[in-house]
Formats: C-alpha cells, sequence, structure tokens
C-alpha cells in the first residue's frame, strides 16, 4: 500500500500541474502607457477576481486550458474585456491598456486630472516641471502618519524639519539652509508669517488634510519670487472634482507622555486680550485687580483625548463650467515635552563651558487646529476662467511650562548630601496665530492659445497675538533630597506681557505669455511682474508685580502665608507698564518685481532663461524710542537676479535637468528694528545695519521614471551666498560686558552637496528611500581670553572660526516601506527619518556652539477600506521616543563634580527633551 502511495503521488501532482495554469498580466492606461494600481480583474465564467498591484501586475493561479476572457474595471476608465486562450504552457503575458471614460478634455479647460492627488500625478508633475521639485500626493499625505504639513515635508529629499516645543515639526530646512532662507506660497502665491520674529511661516499651523498636494521647489524660474535660496514651499489647497465628492475623516488619540505623567494647564477663559495700558490708556496706573488670576490658577490632570476631524465636499455644475470646493479640517490635541537644560558660562581662560545649574522643565500644551479652504472657479469657455479662493488657518496653543533649578554654584550645593538651593518658576502663555489669504485670479487664452495672461488679485493678512504671558518665579531648597518652595524671588518675581504683531500684504500679479513658434520646435516668450504693499504693526507691553514684606519684615512662605498663587497680595511695581519698548513700531516692505523670461524646446532639449528684477523699500519707525540712536530707518535697493534651466529628454522616460539661479534673502522686520527683549536663555537684539545676503545657485539632476509611481532622482548642487545672515552672540559696541544675539552678515559661505531620491513598487510592496548629503563653511568671529603677559589681566581676544552653517545637517535621510492590498483594501507604512547633527545655536565663545544631536524619528500608519466607502485607519508617531538633544563638542573638569552624567565622549550634555509616543485612530468616509 505504502509503495503504492508513493507511486502514486508523483503522478497525482504531475497531473494537477499539467492541468492546471497560471495566468499573469499587467493594466495600463492607454494615453501614458503607466501602470493602473488598484483596477479589479474578473475571469469571466469563474467567479474569479483580484485587483491589480502597485506596479499594475494582476495574476490568476489553477486555470485549465482553453479559451477565457478577464474583464477589468477602474474608476474614472472605459472597462475592458479582453479574450485569451490558457495554454498548458507559455500562455502569453497579458498587456491590457484602458482608456479614460471622461468627457472630452477640450469640452472645458478643466480637468481633474494631474492634479497631484494621486501619487502617479505627482511624479509626471515632477517630470513637467519647469523647476527642479518634489511633489506629496495628497493620497501620500493621506495615508502617512503625519497630521501637519510641516509633518509632511520631512519625507522629502534634502529637507529636515525644526521641532517645536511638544516634539512636532514646525519649520522647513532646505538643503541646509535655514528657514529664514525660503518662503511658503498657497497656491502659488506668496503668504504672511504670523511670527513676531521672521518672516517664515510655521508649517505646523496647516492641516495635512486640506491639501491636494505639497510642492518643493529647489530651484527659481524668472517668474518665481527671488527671496528663496533654499527654496520655495507650495502647498496647493483641494480644487474641486469633476463629480461629486465627500471626504471625511474623525479620529481620537493619545499621549504615551500623558499616561506616565498628569498634563498641567491654567484657566485661560478670564485672560484679557488687551493690557490695562490699552484698555485704560497711557497715564492709568494698573493694579492688581487688573490682571486675571486665571494664569495663575494651576490644575494638573490627566488631560481629554486628542480629537480630530476632517470634511471636503466638492462638485462641478452647469456642464462642468461651474466648480466649488469647501474643506475644513480641526484638531484638539494634548501634547508636552520633559525638558532638562544645563545653563553654562565660560570663566577665566577656559576653552569649553562650565555647567552653572540645571533646570528640568515640564511642558503642556493644549493646540487647537483649525483650518477651513473654499474654492469656487468658472469657466466661461475654453479661452476664459476666473476663480477665487479663500483659506483661514488658525493655531491656538495653550502652554504651560513648569520648572524647577538647581543652582550648582557656591556652599550649598552638596550632592553627595542631597542639598541644593533651588529656583521654582511657571510660565502660562496663550498664543494664538493664524493666516487669512484671498485670491481672486483669471486665466485667458487669445488668438488660437497663442497669448496668454494670468493675473491675481491678493489680500493676505497674519496675525500673532499672546495677551498675558505670566511668569512667576520662587526660591526654593533641597535638604536630604526633599525639595520645598519657599518664597517669590526678590526681583520682578511676576512679570505679565502682551505681544502683539500683524502683517497685511496688499499684491497684484501679472503673467504673459506668446508663442511664438509651434510645432516640432517650440518658442514662447513670457513677462510679468508683481506689487506688493506688507505692512506690520508690532505691540509690547509689560507689567512686573510682587508681594509686599510681613508686618516682620520677611517674605510671605509659601504654605503658610498663601497655598496658592492666587492668594498672593501682589503690588505693580511699574503701574504705567513697560510700554515704552522697541518692540512696538511700524513697519512697511514694498516690493516691485518684473520678469523677462523665455521657453526653447527643440528636439529633445528644453531651455529656459530669463531675469527677474526686484525693487524693495523697507523700513521702520520706533513708536516709544527709549534712548535708540536710529528710532527710524529705511532700506532700499535693486536686485537683479538672472537664471537659466536646461532639460534633456534622454529617453521618453529619463531626463537631465540642469539649473542657475540667483537669489536673494531679505532681513525680516524683527531683525533690523534696534529692539532689545529678554528670552529664556538670553537677551536678542535687532540690527539696523544687516543686509540683504545674496545667492549664486547651480543644481544639476538625472530623473527616470520608470513606473507610475517610480522615479529615480539624482543630484548635486552648489551655493555661493555673499552676505549670509547668522544670528550670534555679539558684546555691545560701547558696553563690553553686555551680551547680545543678534543677526549679522559674515563674509561668503559656501554649501553643496548631493541628492537621491528612488520610489519602487513591486506587486503589493513599495520603497520610498531618500538620502542628503551636504556640506557648508562659514566663518564667523569668536571671542576667545587669554592671559596679558604683561599686566597679568585676562583678556579677549577675537578669533575667525570656520563651521557649518546654522541648522545645516550633513547627512539627512528617509526610508519608508509600505505594503498595499487593493483587493482587501489594506495599506501599512513604516516610515523613518533620519537628521544628522546640526547646530542649534551659535555661541559667542570659540568651540562652544552648541549642536543638536543626529536622531532617528520613527512613525507607522495603517488603513483598511471598504467598499462601502468606510475605512479605518491608525497613525502612530515617535514610536521610539526620539529625545532631541544638545551638546558641546568638549568638556571642562569642572563639570565632572555635578551629580548628573553629563559628560561623555568628549562631549558635555546641555539639553534633552522626550516628548514620548503618541497615538491616532479614526475612521474616514469617501463618496467618490
Amino acid at each position: 500500500m505504502n509503495k503504492i502511495f508513493q507511486i502514486l503521488l508523483p503522478l497525482l501532482f504531475s497531473i494537477s500541474i499539467a492541468g492546471a495554469t497560471t495566468v499573469k498580466g499587467h493594466v495600463y492606461d492607454k494615453e501614458t502607457g503607466e501602470p493602473l494600481v488598484g483596477a479589479t480583474v474578473i475571469l469571466e465564467s469563474t467567479g474569479k477576481s483580484t485587483s491589480t498591484g502597485l506596479d499594475g501586475k494582476f495574476e490568476f493561479k489553477g486555470l485549465s486550458a482553453g479559451p477565457a476572457s478577464v474583464r477589468i474595471t477602474y474608476i474614472s476608465y472605459k472597462t475592458v474585456v479582453q479574450a485569451f486562450t490558457v495554454l498548458n504552457e507559455d500562455t502569453p503575458h497579458l498587456k491590457i491598456y484602458m482608456e479614460h471614460a471622461g468627457k472630452d478634455l477640450q469640452e472645458v479647460a478643466i480637468t481633474g486630472r494631474s492634479n497631484g492627488v494621486s501619487d502617479r500625478d505627482a511624479r509626471r508633475l515632477e517630470q513637467n516641471a519647469l523647476q527642479v521639485m518634489n511633489v506629496v500626493s495628497a493620497r501620500a499625505i493621506e495615508v502617512s502618519p503625519d497630521l501637519t504639513v510641516a509633518n509632511v515635508i520631512q519625507r522629502v529629499s534634502g529637507v529636515s524639519v525644526e521641532r517645536n516645543s511638544n516634539g512636532d515639526g514646525q519649520y522647513a530646512i532646505l538643503r541646509g539652509m535655514d528657514k529664514r532662507y525660503n518662503y511658503t506660497l498657497v497656491n502659488g502665491v506668496k503668504i504672511p508669517s504670523p511670527d513676531n520674529k521672521y518672516r517664515y511661516v510655521p508649517l505646523d499651523l496647516f492641516p495635512s488634510d486640506l491639501l491636494d498636494r505639497l510642492e518643493v521647489y529647489k530651484t527659481l524660474t524668472p517668474n518665481l519670487e527671488g527671496d528663496a535660496v533654499g527654496g520655495v514651499v507650495n502647498m496647493v489647497m483641494k480644487n474641486a472634482p469633476d463629480h461629486f465628492q465627500i471626504n471625511a475623516n474623525l479620529s481620537t488619540g493619545y499621549s504615551q507622555l500623558f499616561l506616565d505623567r498628569n498634563f498641567t494647564s491654567f484657566n485661560s477663559s478670564g485672560i484679557h486680550s488687551k493690557s490695562p495700558y490699552e484698555t485704560n490708556g497711557r497715564s492709568y496706573n494698573a493694579t492688581a485687580n487688573d490682571f486675571a488670576k486665571g494664569t495663575l490658577d494651576y490644575t494638573s490632570k490627566k488631560p481629554a483625548p486628542n480629537m480630530t476631524g476632517s470634511l471636503s465636499i466638492g462638485q462641478r455644475f452647469l456642464d462642468s463650467k461651474l466648480g466649488v470646493v469647501v474643506a475644513g479640517s480641526y484638531q484638539n490635541t494634548y501634547r508636552g515635552s520633559n525638558s532638562t537644560f544645563y545653563n553654562s558660562s565660560v570663566a577665566g581662560t577656559d576653552q569649553y563651558a562650565v555647567i552653572t545649574s540645571q533646570s528640568y522643565r515640564q511642558y503642556s500644551e493644549q493646540q487647537k487646529r483649525l483650518g477651513l479652504h473654499g474654492k469656487i472657479d468658472y469657466a466661461f469657455n475654453n479661452n476664459h476662467k476666473i476663480s477665487l479662493y479663500n483659506v483661514y488657518v488658525n493655531l491656538v496653543n495653550e502652554q504651560l511650562r513648569d520648572a524647577v533649578s538647581t543652582n550648582y554654584t557656591g556652599s550649598t550645593y552638596q550632592p553627595a548630601a542631597g542639598n541644593a538651593e533651588l529656583t521654582y518658576q511657571t510660565r502660562s502663555r496663550l498664543t494664538e496665530q493664524q493666516i487669512y489669504n484671498s485670491t481672486l485670479h483669471g486665466d485667458h487664452r487669445f488668438f488660437d492659445n497663442k497669448f496668454k495672461v494670468q493675473w491675481s488679485a491678493v489680500y493676505s493678512s497674519a496675525q500673532n497675538e499672546v495677551p498675558d504671558n505670566t511668569t512667576i518665579s520662587l526660591n526654593g531648597i533641597r535638604q536630604n533630597n526633599v525639595d520645598k518652595r519657599l518664597s517669590l524671588v526678590n526681583t520682578n518675581p511676576v512679570e505679565r506681557r502682551w505681544e502683539r504683531n500683524t502683517d497685511e500684504d496688499k499684491a497684484g500679479y501679472l503673467d504673459l505669455s506668446y508663442n511664438i513658434l509651434n510645432g516640432k520646435s517650440k518658442f514662447d516668450v513670457m513677462a510679468g511682474g508683481l506689487y506688493r504693499d506688507k505692512q506690520r504693526t508690532s505691540f509690547f507691553n509689560k507689567y512686573n508685580l510682587y508681594t509686599p514684606l510681613k508686618s516682620d519684615g520677611t517674605a510671605p512662605l509659601y504654605g503658610v502665608d498663601f497655598k496658592t498663587y492666587t492668594d498672593l497680595n501682589l503690588l505693580v511695581s511699574n503701574p504705567t507698564g513697560a510700554v515704552q519698548n522697541p518692540l512696538t513700531y511700524n513697519a512697511s516692505e514694498k516690493t516691485t518685481a518684473g520678469y523677462g523670461m523665455f521657453k526653447v524646446v527643440s528636439g529633445k532639449t528644453e531651455i529656459t532663461g530669463g531675469v527677474r528684477i526686484e525693487h524693495t523699500d523697507q523700513g521702520y519707525a520706533l513708536l516709544f524710542p527709549a534712548g535708540e540712536t536710529r528710532p527710524s530707518g529705511s532700506q532700499v535697493y535693486t536686485d537683479v537676479l538672472p537664471s537659466l534651466t536646461v532639460k534633456h529628454h534622454l529617453t521618453e522616460k529619463a531626463q537631465l535637468h540642469a539649473s542657475y539661479y540667483k537669489a536673494l534673502n531679505r532681513p525680516g522686520f524683527y531683525e533690523i528694528v534696534p529692539s532689545k527683549v529678554v528670552n529664556e536663555e538670553y537677551v536678542e537684539r535687532g540690527n539696523p545695519d544687516l543686509k540683504r545676503a545674496l545667492a549664486d545657485n547651480y543644481d544639476l539632476r538625472y530623473e527616470l521614471f520608470p513606473g507610475a509611481a517610480e522615479q529615480l532622482l539624482v543630484g548635486v548642487f552648489y551655493k555661493k551666498i555673499k552676505n549670509p545672515i547668522e544670528y550670534t552672540f555679539q558684546p555691545d559696541a560701547t558696553r563690553g560686558q553686555d551680551i547680545y544675539y543678534l543677526p549679522g552678515n559674515f563674509g561668503t559661505a559656501n554649501n553643496y552637496g548631493a541628492e537621491v531620491d528612488y520610489i519602487k513598487f513591486i506587486n503589493k510592496i513599495g520603497i520610498k528611500a531618500n538620502y542628503t548629503y551636504t556640506h557648508s563653511r562659514i566663518t564667523t568671529p569668536k571671542t576667545s581670553r587669554r592671559i596679558n603677559a604683561t599686566t597679568g589681566n585676562i583678556e579677549p581676544f577675537l578669533v575667525d572660526q570656520v563651521r557649518p552653517l546654522y541648522g545645516q545637517s550633513e547627512h539627512i535621510g528617509n526610508l519608508s516601506l509600505l505594503y498595499k492590498n487593493t483587493k482587501n483594501g489594506l495599506e501599512l507604512q513604516l516610515a523613518g527619518a533620519y537628521t544628522g547633527e546640526r547646530i542649534n545655536t551659535v555661541s559667542q565663545f570659540l568651540d562652544n556652539d552648541l549642536w543638536q544631536k543626529g536622531f532617528v524619528q520613527m512613525d507607522a500608519s495603517a488603513e483598511k477600506r471598504f467598499k462601502s466607502g468606510i475605512s479605518i485607519f491608525i497613525k502612530a508617531n515617535n514610536l521610539l521616543n526620539t529625545p532631541a538633544k544638545l551638546f558641546i563638542k568638549g568638556t571642562n573638569p569642572a563639570n565632572l563634580v555635578i551629580k548628573e552624567n553629563i559628560v561623555s565622549n568628549g562631549q558635555t550634555l546641555i539639553r534633552s527633551d522626550y516628548y514620548g509616543q503618541s497615538y491616532l485612530i479614526g475612521i474616514r468616509y469617501k463618496l467618490n
């Protein structure tokens, strides 16, 4: 029996192989030849079905020889039925091409295709763009772990992000160029920044689900504004679809940080938006009753779950001539961090800093983020179209920072006995930032599309308000490792500040294009320009409060004379307020620009070039000068900015892309106003002599687009920056003992590097990887100290130090692994981002710059779709709980006595921030 089985089993196996055949095939777009992902393939007469993978591939196994047919369906494409014959051997590989089922595109000059919503469209935009650029599609954003534009952009090659205090991305650093060297567009229009200091836009303001795509321009053409040495971020908002569409999602989640500790908040409901000075006039003497007590009323408990949601509705009407889309997003999240900061100073002739104190800080932040977008467009006919779009974003951030500082100097510090002098400080801060933009845009074509006119009328405003920013400081003591609060500090124990700034932009754009030659060779000439009037108002007001001594001449004690801060009997030491501050000012910037440009296509080569001229008139006027020698000032200059771009098509899918352009970087208002403000660790001041920076930029990139959503981009770049703007610590010109952190121009800087960007899909598996190497050098003066051989006194002297540009990481990399099963609607993504070490703060002293350690952030997401249009998704961020750490590249022997382990591998730890993991689970609904 056993022998019979041994004979029959191979025979049965061979029969089954002979009678069962596997049929494989691919589904392509007939027009572009690109694979279609997720097309439904039905094997007729059998009931079997499958869907195409990420490379457009499908297969059926176990088919019998004979005639068969497959039916292929895909949204917005015509259904295809293809017959074939199944052979026992060598069944032909099926190649099926599908046509779009939409209306003839010539009927109306509007199309929902190639808008960057899908990965395939994003790759085509990159391939066809005049600029060297990268595009993140709406679909890639949707399935990513990211909730804001700032977190999305870190996935782009050559881009790193600067985090905010809760660990989320906030500002983009492009190709090692600090955030100041970039600008931000919404639908191609520059928007102002609500930031109180700088002109760059905090990208965490924008919810990512309002976007159709995110574009990053790494080179400029003459029709783009010229103040982008690093690059341009363009947020393309949702457009009206060609049929009725609803997208909605709702999610909830939690931060691991608050599973481990409580969330501390304050009562912001009673905060006065205006200071006593603004409410009652300049001569009014404020009392404690003029200040709300809520900013000193603290609550510590577990926060509510995070909640996020968005909704967009769009459709075209009147035979697709009228398009309407409205979209909104709301996020209410609780975030925070645990931070340890070591204060340091360089003493005597020491080479490296000595740690003087430690501050342990707990941040608790509730962020309410609202985004609204609406667009209406109307096509009168093929040649004339107008549109009106409006976008509004608002971020309310309630932050409480609770800190306790340990003094390492003096006889009180006895780490072995657990004794030390302490300072307790709590800051409650409400910040509201908002941006509004309204753009009326027109597209017109004349003379059989030979002459084109585009125009835009733009109004934008950005506002930042920080009302009643309250800080209270107490003395404390540690005895036998037991910490205790004592009394308010002697000098300015309670500070309350009002800060507000508003930017208002009015701008007009005009672009003209004329086609001189069309055919195998093409020749177009373009011209245009813009005018922008930017007005800024800035307000600063500060009050200092204190407690009177008791009748016995001692200070009120915590836990004895008062148990909560709201019990304090406070008096105002400056009842009229410190309104006469240089941070209260008006400023303006008027920009006039014009350009001429040409585009030539001859054979496989495209050449685009021209010149842009920008005239800038920037000035300020202090409303309350406080002894400044220059209470008003202005800068007027004109820049000629040439550029040339060459694209050579090696094949239909491969090309070389070369570019040169000249760019500038203007100082921000805050940077040229001779203000002085005390920040957390230093005093900051403006520099009215600050000049603009100018840069020559060179790019060369090989671009290969082998598949629908696949690419290989390999490029190099070089930037030479004249008068780069860097912040450094510098002594006052007349009072050398006063040290300020202020901007300055420092000779010439060089920045060069290389990028690789790779996307590949194999059936259900995909990989996205990019790596950027950047090397920069700048020379700035630093202070060192020596002993004078004659006098024996310590004297400072200046030394030129060569270092990288501020914020530039030598190595940046991203790696994402994707799984997509279109048949069962499952998508998975694991995304890692590496940012190499970079300078975080430039020190006044030689070799004492603060560096941020390199770090890896790991995020993950998953989505399961159902046939009803409903899907569930999960997003998890910062899975490795990666900290942000700052260090000095050197050690001082005096730091070895500190109890904490801050010295290792020849480095001194200065700061470490931990943010914890965050998790989100939600449901999404799509009606397409």
